[in-house]
């Protein structure tokens, strides 16, 4: 499988029905909901590597992963070894096999990649040593006033030198390189590369040791994999490096996000100009470049997380991952590279996808830390100064002047000659007569979700348009960049234009550049693109876990990927949405709890940050959904909004380990031969099985509440002194809920206690899932568990 990158950019990735291609588009770099189709063009261009290349029995080799879990071999060589000779059981000779093979997996866990046909996949799969074999698929790539919104100037006021206990997490960011040359990455003021890590500086196409430093401190590369899967890398047409270095932009915006150094007077031509940097500026970065032209291939990403685990990486973020539905544990690179980071004790944090609608929620296995997008209290105001003086506000990216007022015209009334007005009105390429829009602002609308707002704005400037106004009103939030000064409004700007156009024969008006505005409410709002719950392979997980700034985020960009930006320049510094954006967000949160508690493991670093989440935005009303407000629930925010802050002192820590997993897999019906495929172990379920509700995670969901129940949680206290937390509940709708005990009086830290939390449902909830919360209140902290509950009958 190819994972695609999960940006905005933002680019929209809309939810492609299983049986379509996994490259539908490229959509990278050109703002939220734009899907350039140039990816299709690639593809053809590509003509398939292996046309024509058929074996004796004439099938077509596929690209599969062999997966053989733990190993005992004593180093890299001869797993390699090993695994050469048993794909030649199958190929029929030492030299066919080493020619198929691509990945080797020799560090964190055994298994290989190789070129193979489907049969002699089935036949690797029947040996003893092979613990599965799946077909490797296509995954997707899914900020200067962000960290001050999330309240970290406070941790910098109250312990200056709190932030720099940073500097010996290492963070792995497995995405599409960096570049090294931004003033993000400078490693000024850094000690010494820590002892532990044991990465490399992979030289490359204009990459050397010398761009290694004390904030980039390994950069690795891998291709084989989507280039066994799609072509040479050179018949896409694209500017790419044969390296760590980012062609792309997407790796360098998260990277800096995440652990960028302190940059001041950054911004996007002018735009949100401040001091950009990273949550944990101190932390040091190990890149891990898997994704090319916005995919990544899971052989290449199972690569890259075997390594990192190796080279003693703290954190991995991965903002990546499949198109919807989400695949089975078992058969998924990421859930598997992640639970073997899991168990080494490393973080896995991802992005949950930017699919819009429920049950697309991507990442979703419970040892892996989900992260939703959301805005923060900043907009991009472009307005239009109509000709009778009156202003409607409009959004976008523009950092280009109108000198004077212009003409306006709709696109319906410029339809080009056998194209009808709706047709036109969508403003599509050679959809409008250039005689009419010549000079004029073009008032423009959406077909669907998904359209390429970008190439709209080129269509009429390709014209002589000089301006466009897009009626969008679900998409006006999110900042996009075009080639001429275009605007996005809503529905009530809408309703004031059209009255000036049908009082004034000759409509005017000018598309103001754009100012940035600090303070706006209700923030924060889910980013209309985010994905949704609930998780539809384990639904009594509650999915995503997290949300976190997203929504025209600033970050650190490479001056060469210029697709996405104004007249093609060159940047800096990029604007851009996307659950791309806020996994980097969370991975940076991460790394500074890591920092203060550095003997957490991940599933208490998890906690930490679920539990000291908000649901109230600066309003003091519940999250609502952009652009709305409309309601939402913890399948769309999770435990809510991240707060570094609080999350450094959670309070109490609700833990689980590897074997916690693993009971809750069997209890959803793990057969051993699936938890093989996962652990590389043969692993059998304990008897008797612990009901899956009873899975210690920080959330409590129960997918089938059929009469009452009662589910069971234990959490460990971190604190000074004694304390006492007392229970308040917010029961969800239909049922009541009862905590026995009432009171957990703790007298030490590292102590334990278990709980009961009584349903007691008294009406049904129609199929759908009811919300409430469990809070536990000390005066100090406050530690909050969303509810839900799926009630099928009382």
């Amino acid at each position: 499988m190819t994972y695609k990158l999960v940006c905005f950019c933002i680019k929209w990735v809309n939810h492609q029905p299983q049986n379509e291609s996994p490259f539908p588009h490229l959509a990278f770099y050109s703002g939220p909901f734009q899907l350039i189709m140039g990816f299709a063009k690639i593809l053809s261009s590509f003509t398939v590597l292996f046309i024509g290349y058929t074996l004796v029995n004439g099938s077509t080799p596929k690209h599969y992963i062999v997966y053989m879990g733990d190993h005992s071999h004593p180093n890299s060589e001869s797993v390699i070894r090993a695994n050469h000779e048993i794909l030649a059981s199958v190929t029929g000779s030492l030299s066919e096999a080493k020619a198929a093979a691509l990945h080797h997996y020799s560090k964190s866990f055994q298994g290989f990649s190789a070129m193979i046909t489907p049969v002699q996949a089935s036949q690797l799969a029947e040996y003893k040593s092979v613990v599965s074999v799946f077909e490797s698929k296509m995954n997707k790539l899914h900020t200067t006033h962000s960290w001050d919104f999330l309240g970290l100037e406070t941790i910098n006021k109250n312990n200056p030198k709190a932030l720099d206990t940073t500097s010996d997490v290492i963070v792995g960011v497995i995405d599409s390189g960096i570049w090294p040359e931004s003033e993000s990455f400078t490693d000024y003021g850094l000690g010494p590369v820590p002892k532990k890590f044991k990465g490399e500086c992979v030289t490359g196409e204009k990459f050397t040791l010398a761009n290694c430093n004390k904030k980039i401190i390994g950069a690795r590369f891998y291709s084989k994999g989507i280039e066994a899967e799609v072509g040479p890398l050179e018949t896409a047409n694209k500017i790419f490096f044969r390296s760590a270095r980012d062609g792309d932009g997407h790796g360098t915006h998260t990277a800096s996000t995440i652990a960028g150094s302190i940059v001041a007077n950054a911004s996007l031509l002018g735009i949100a100009k401040g001091t950009a940097r990273g949550g944990a500026p101190s932390a040091r970065l190990a890149i891990y470049k898997a994704c090319w032209f916005d995919f990544c291939s899971d052989a290449d990403v199972l690569s890259a997380m075997d390594d990192a685990i190796h080279d003693g990486v703290d954190i991995l973020s991965l903002s990546l991952g499949p198109d919807p539905p989400q695949p089975i544990y078992f058969e998924n690179a990421i859930s598997v590279g992640a639970f073997h980071a899991f168990q080494k004790g490393v973080l896995v944090s991802a992005s949950a996808g930017n699919s819009v609608f429920p049950r697309t929620a991507c990442n979703v296995a419970p040892w892996i830390l989900t992260v939703a997008a959301s805005t923060i209290d900043r907009e991009f105001s472009s307005n239009i100064y109509l000709g009778n003086s009156k202003v409607l506000k409009g959004s976008s990216l523009n950092p280009i002047r109108m000198e004077h007022s212009n003409g306006l015209i709709y696109g319906s009334a410029a339809a080009a000659a056998g194209v009808s007005a709706t047709n036109a009105s969508f403003c599509k390429n050679n959809t409008l007569d250039p005689t009419l829009i010549k000079g004029k602002i073009v008032i423009c609308t959406i077909e669907t979700f998904s359209d390429d707002r970008r190439a709209k704005a080129i269509a009429i400037r390709q014209g002589g348009g000089v301006g466009m106004i897009l009626i969008d009103h679900n998409a006006k939030d999110i900042g996009f960049q075009f080639v001429i000064p275009s605007t996005l409004i809503g529905q009530d700007a809408v309703q004031e234009l059209q009255a000036y156009i049908k009082t004034d024969k000759n409509p005017t008006a000018i598309i103001n550049p754009t100012i940035t505005v600090v303070g706006t409410k209700p923030a924060p709002e889910m980013a209309a693109f985010s994905s949704i719950g609930p998780n539809i392979i384990t639904p009594d997980i509650i999915k995503p876990d997290i949300t976190a700034p997203g929504v025209n985020i600033l970050a650190a960009w490479s001056p060469v990927a210029t697709e996405a930006t104004v007249e093609h320049r060159s940047v800096d510094y990029n604007i851009i949405s996307g659950t791309s954006m806020s996994c980097p967000h969370v991975t940076a949160v991460a790394a500074i709890i890591k920092s203060h508690h550095p003997h957490w493991g991940p599933a208490a670093i998890m906690s930490s940050i679920m539990t000291t989440a908000t649901v109230i935005d600066n309003t003091r009303r519940v999250i609502g959904r952009d652009p709305n407000g409309t309601q939402t629930t913890p399948f769309d925010y999770g435990s809510g909004h991240v707060n570094p802050v609080a999350s450094l002192n959670p309070g109490l820590v609700y833990d689980f380990n590897s074997q916690d997993v693993l009971n809750f897999l069997c209890s959803n019906g793990a057969s051993p031969a699936q938890l093989k495929n996962l652990t590389g172990v043969i692993s059998q379920c304990q008897k008797p099985l612990t009901a899956s509700s009873n899975f210690n995670y920080p959330s409590i969901g129960v997918s089938s509440l059929n009469g009452s129940l009662s589910v069971y949680r234990t959490v460990t206290y971190y604190g000074q002194g004694p304390t006492v937390y007392r229970a308040s509940v917010e029961n969800p709708s239909g049922v009541n809920v009862k905590v026995t005990p009432a009171e957990l009086k703790f007298v030490k830290t590292g102590e334990k206690i278990t709980f009961r939390i009584d349903f007691f449902p008294f009406k049904n909830s129609d199929g759908s899932f009811v919300f409430g919360a469990l809070i536990w209140n000390n005066g100090i902290q406050r530690v909050r568990s969303p509810i839900g509950l799926n009630v099928l009958s009382t």
